[in-house]
């Protein structure tokens, strides 16, 4: 059977598949791996897919459709994202124009959280999936390839687990849910899908040097941040791990099959937090004599012996969420660390000659200017390589976003006010002591308080001249990212 796994048009360069989808001021785009799963999994089980990442394309809606009525397409797979769910049903309604007689079904963190709300608001979805979408678009695809010229019947949808469905008298049907997957082994690496479908080099992120691969060595989170959006509406709390014999056996064919790639970025929410793994996975690349630089989220509980082995395995960069310098902030979204614990990390992060990118948020319940002056300093003291400050975003299905719409601190009106005109982040919250404005303005001061250090810019550039992978990612960071710190964010 003929399947469409799309990511929809919506700003170029959109990045749909991160954490909090935007257009990004350091010009990240990631790779849309949830989809490229679902695709790898489908061919896996016979059928023809035409995979179209629409963002990175350069095309038009008209483009895309036009294709996809030359394949004959029968079920469609769109992925939406809060920020841009208002504009992928305007797709999909374009998509059912087209192909009137195709199954048309929504994955993705947004419809995960709201299923029955984008069935209403989405009146020509036929579907959508609860949380991970890769075995339930494929046992959805088995149903539908059973009945090519016809919709399949209720009875044979209500067998798939995961799916809510819009039965033949128009009632919205919620199939129990589907089991978390244990056995990530099975799974197709999404590398081969990339090398199939994808062009690597439409992809970037600033913690990695271009061109990159994205992978993920698990899935699921132990750690219960309240903001923190994967857990919360895709993966759970279950962490689940590959087998480090099926990592290295990917990052082997990673360096066979793509010799321009640079490095590698692992996207776990937390690779390093469990350190007999951790280690097992640093000395496995280093048996396998594989010379690949890879870079990977991390908590701040990875020790200094921890840290020198993944240096000295490839591991260049690490992403770490610092978030908060203030600990009642930190307790409130149950981030389990403290100021002192960050300190120690980058002691010893500098120690290990790792270089580390540091996540900051403020416009937490309570934060008022001495608060959010402790996650300055805090930010000034760690003096990570990169930096990143904004106001916490919340989204569907998190527990932070449920407590601000209880207090009655959302200040969007449609899910369209989750960006801006350009498509970059907006803010949508405000606390008590600070405005959805006041907070943008102190993260624009934040950012150009880091980056304008004159030891800071002397110290990068220093980096740049000496490391040609260094210089690699930080021009190519720096040609967005630079524009929007000296002018500012507009709310």
């Amino acid at each position: 059977m003929n399947v469409w796994v799309f990511n929809p048009p919506f700003h170029d360069r959109f990045s749909r598949a991160q954490r909090s989808p935007a257009v990004t001021k350091s010009g990240t785009v990631y790779y849309p791996i949830w989809l490229a799963y679902v695709v790898g999994v489908l061919e896996d089980a016979g059928h023809n897919v035409l995979f179209t990442d629409a963002p990175v394309s350069g095309l038009g809606l008209a483009h895309h459709i036009a294709e996809a009525v030359s394949r004959d397409i029968r079920m469609v797979v769109v992925d939406m994202s809060t920020a841009s769910v208002e504009n992928d049903i305007s797709v999909c309604r374009a998509i059912r124009k087209a192909l009137p007689d195709c199954f048309l079904v929504a994955v993705g963190t947004h419809v995960s959280a709201l299923p029955e709300e984008t069935m209403k608001t989405g009146e020509v979805l036929d579907a959508v999936v609860r949380q991970e979408a890769d075995y339930t678009a494929r046992d959805l695809a088995a149903v539908i390839s059973q009945h090519p010229a016809t919709r399949p019947s209720d009875q044979l949808l209500s067998t798939v687990e995961g799916l809510t469905f819009r039965d033949s008298n128009g009632g919205i049907v919620e199939n129990p849910a589907r089991p978390l997957i244990e056995d990530l082994d099975k799974l197709p690496w999404v590398s081969k899908v990339y090398k199939k479908h994808l062009n690597i080099r439409d992809y970037f992120n600033p913690n990695a040097t271009p061109p990159m691969i994205t992978l993920i060595t698990s899935r699921g989170c132990p750690f219960k941040c309240n903001f923190c959006l994967y857990p919360q509406t895709l993966t759970g709390n279950a962490y689940r791990f590959r087998s480090i014999d099926d990592i290295v056996n990917e990052m082997e064919f990673v360096t066979r099959e793509f010799p321009e790639a640079r490095s590698v970025f692992f996207e776990d929410d937390t690779l390093t937090s469990h350190k007999k793994r951790c280690g097992d996975l640093a000395r496995a690349i280093l048996d396998r004599g594989i010379r690949l630089q890879w870079v990977a989220n991390s908590r701040v509980e990875v020790d200094l012996e921890t840290l020198k082995l993944l240096k000295k395995s490839g591991c260049r960069h690490l992403c770490v969420g610092f978030e908060s310098g203030d600990r009642n902030s930190l307790k409130y979204m149950g981030k389990a660390t403290t100021p002192e614990r960050m300190l120690q990390f980058m002691e010893d992060a500098r120690k290990a000659g790792m270089l580390v990118h540091g996540c900051f948020m403020v416009g937490f319940p309570g934060e008022d200017e001495a608060a959010l002056k402790r996650t300055m300093d805090l930010a000034l003291k760690l003096n990570p390589s990169t930096a990143q400050f904004y106001p916490i975003m919340v989204y569907p299905g998190t527990r932070a976003y449920d407590d601000y719409r209880s207090r009655q601190w959302l200040t969007a009106e449609s899910y369209s006010d989750w960006l801006t005109s350009e498509g970059l982040h907006n803010c949508v919250i405000h606390n008590e002591h600070f405005s959805a404005r006041q907070l943008v303005q102190w993260c624009d001061y934040a950012r150009r308080r880091f980056y304008l250090r004159p030891g800071y810019l002397i110290r990068k550039a220093y980096m740049a001249l000496i490391d040609p992978y260094e210089r690699a990612r930080t021009l190519r960071g720096a040609k967005v990212f630079f524009k929007h710190l000296l002018l500012g964010s507009r709310v």
